[in-house]
């Protein structure tokens, strides 16, 4: 009997190495998932971007700022003097967080009067905006510390966390999980499609029809899209009616950007599916596809954390163009200006894959 077991064993070891796919998929996903998530997947928070408001010019006001600008926690990219600005800052995210020092800073310092420092946060991403107030007390309280400033004259932190002020994470999380859960249906329906048709031995028929290869593509593609829609739906009305989640924005938009979305995730299944000869190959190559793309999605890690070939390999995901645009209609009312940056790379996305997915059925059909 282990005589046979042991047959059995080398016979299955030696299939999965003589085969060139089932080698592929031994080796090189771990290995890729193993580097894309020990350096993208870090929970660290460093180098975010700052902006500084500053409207006093004294000493004790420059050597404040000048903390600021030394420590490897910030990077300084951006000097406001009005609201508006500030305002427009934070609703695009080109910054973290803005540093407001008021014209009576220095004065009150000097005078030892307690001095106001404002710190306003971008609180779509509670837990960086919590790490972010931390790294910011403590340059207080060495500057504090530093200048004998009197506990009871001391500086004063004052925060505001932007479109999320209780630092609630589910606000964080569940307009994230509307997005993801959406692509794992999306993606996987798809996927499946062509490959369950070549197992059933129902694809040959379907190449010999009248469709053409557009007709077919669309065919595969309008039923996921359904389902997308009213996942996605079905998942938003759940956090907001259900775990409190604000939805401010546009509704129409809302839809607009699950179309977009649709129609990039659609055209990855379309790839897979296309290269896929069986169900189970289907399903592993949208295991291989989500796992990095969620990790560079920037659902739980900020991608302006990763390392730059990190960071410019987000540009190819979906994933993480329409995780902003979720978390911007439902916490901010972003404006469709704005929104139009993270719509036309998904439509992109869309079509460069579906171009392909067209061009791999139209060689079968030869």
């Amino acid at each position: 009997m282990l005589r046979r077991i042991l047959s059995l064993i080398i016979k299955e070891f030696l299939t999965l190495w003589k085969d060139p796919k089932s080698r592929f998929v031994i080796i090189a996903p771990p290995l890729i998932q193993l580097v894309l998530f020990a350096n993208a997947a870090t929970f660290d928070v460093n180098h975010v971007a700052l902006g500084l408001w500053v409207e006093d010019s004294a000493h004790p006001a420059r050597e404040l700022v000048s903390r600021f600008e030394g420590s490897t926690a910030f990077d300084v990219v951006a000097h406001f003097d009005n609201p508006g600005d500030v305002e427009r800052a934070l609703s695009a995210q080109r910054v973290k967080a803005i540093l407001h020092l008021g014209q009576t800073f220095s004065a009150d310092v000097l005078a030892g009067r307690p001095a106001k420092v404002q710190l306003l946060l971008d609180g779509r991403r509670s837990n960086t905006a919590l790490i972010v107030q931390n790294y910011a007390a403590t340059i207080l309280e060495s500057f504090q510390r530093q200048r004998s400033i009197r506990p009871e004259a001391g500086l004063q932190l004052e925060t505001r966390a932007w479109f999320n002020p209780n630092y609630d994470s589910q606000w964080f999380i569940l307009p994230g999980l509307t997005v993801l859960l959406t692509a794992v249906a999306t993606i996987l329906i798809t996927a499946l499609s062509v490959a369950r048709e070549r197992e059933l031995g129902t694809f040959e028929q379907l190449l010999v029809t009248p469709l053409r290869p557009m007709e077919i593509l669309l065919g595969k593609a309008i039923p996921p899209t359904c389902i997308g829609f009213v996942e996605a739906n079905v998942i938003a009305t759940i956090a907001v009616v259900f775990y409190g989640v604000p939805f401010i924005g546009n509704i129409l938009l809302f839809h607009v950007a699950v179309a977009a979305f649709a129609v990039s995730t659609i055209g990855i299944g379309m790839v897979i599916s296309s290269i896929a000869r069986t169900q189970q190959q289907a399903i592993l190559g949208v295991f291989i596809f989500l796992a990095p793309a969620i990790v560079l999605s920037g659902f739980a890690t900020p991608i302006a954390n990763m390392p730059q070939w990190s960071q410019e390999l987000t540009r190819i995901n979906p994933i993480a163009y329409m995780i902003r645009l979720t978390r911007g209609i439902f916490l901010q009312d972003v404006s469709w200006s704005l929104a139009w940056d993270q719509l036309w790379p998904m439509l992109v996305i869309g079509i460069v894959t579906q171009a392909y997915s067209t061009w791999l059925f139209a060689r079968k059909l030869q």
